[in-house]
């Protein structure tokens, strides 16, 4: 695991400082929309926004710990369905949660809100739903969360998502937006060397970490995941990744591999990282349009070794 040496890592500044002012005014609105990239600190900064709001009410309480390993009475979080599993099985963090590709927010979910805040607060003025990726509300669900946001209520609502076109318009009506900015590469380089340990950062040395950083979108979060994943990455299929595969047996065995070996959230993550090292190789803009159609396919989940093959196939057959 790669240490971080400072707290607060991921936060942006600037949304911070919007928030801390929303606090010391209590000017709470009913709902916001916590807007960016994947992982530029929306959920972190959510859980500081929720932490300091609770607070307000309930200073001498050990109101982190509570919202951490969410036992706080007047917090409910709510995350796309094969997410729970986790939780039931014991491996339950706020802070740490891998996707497979296929989650969804179901209605019962949403209703659950509905009991939540028809409850009395018992340790502050408001009750709090944070709702994970809720791009991923399924339509019942949607029009179910419409009708809780159109009553008053003494709730507060955050919502995360990186994909706010999935919402619907007249959800995103009833909220205010907090927009997070995706990091440049030279912020990103700054943060790493100000907030990590890095005499303990290693780096395969088949990667350039130029391509580590490109491939991260804007997100230090993102780089740290992508660099602790490549270094897990078994060298069988490492080895065979430096460019793109041209012999037709070599497809087939690295495809079965990796179907077989990683979850869809690190084939994902993969096809970034290939994405970004085969384009400053081949600047091929056919080759990142096939790679975009496999990513496509593995959020699907339909038959990911032949969506490998099929995708590895084609780019073979490319003149680059």
């Amino acid at each position: 695991m790669i240490e971080v040496i400072k707290n607060n890592f991921f936060l942006n500044e600037e949304v911070n400082i919007f928030l801390k002012n929303i606090i010391k005014n209590k000017s709470f609105a009913n709902g916001y929309i916590f807007y960016g990239a994947e992982g530029v600190g929306k959920k972190q900064t959510a859980l500081q926004f929720i932490k300091e709001i609770f607070k307000q009410s309930s200073p001498c309480e050990n109101v982190e710990n509570r919202i951490k390993n969410n036992n706080h009475p007047d917090f409910l979080i709510i995350e796309p369905d094969s997410l729970l599993a986790a939780k039931s099985s014991g491996n339950f963090d706020l802070e740490k949660k891998n996707k497979s590709g296929s989650e969804i927010i179901k209605i019962a979910q949403i209703r659950d809100i509905k009991t939540f805040l028809s409850q009395k607060s018992i340790n502050s003025e408001k009750k709090i739903v944070l709702i994970i990726d809720s791009h991923l509300l399924n339509e019942a669900a949607s029009n179910c969360l419409l009708k809780i946001l159109e009553e008053p209520s003494n709730g507060i609502f955050i919502l995360l998502t990186s994909k706010l076109n999935l919402l619907l318009d007249t959800i995103i009506s009833r909220c205010q937006i907090v927009r997070f900015r995706s990091f440049s590469n030279k912020q990103i380089k700054s943060i790493l060397k100000e907030y990590l340990d890095t005499s303990k950062l290693k780096i395969n040395s088949k990667l350039k970490f130029e391509d580590l950083i490109n491939s991260s979108n804007g997100s230090p979060n993102q780089l740290l995941k992508n660099i602790e994943m490549w270094n897990d990455f078994s060298d069988e299929i490492i080895s065979k990744l430096d460019s793109p595969i041209k012999n037709t047996l070599e497809i087939l065995e690295i495809s079965k591999s990796i179907s077989e070996k990683l979850e869809i959230f690190q084939q994902i993550t993969l096809v970034n990282l290939i994405q970004t090292i085969w384009w400053r190789k081949t600047k091929s803009i056919n080759l990142v349009k096939k790679l975009e159609n496999l990513k496509y396919l593995l959020r699907k989940n339909i038959q990911t070794r032949m969506a490998w093959e099929i995708t590895f196939l084609k780019i073979s057959m490319e003149d680059i």
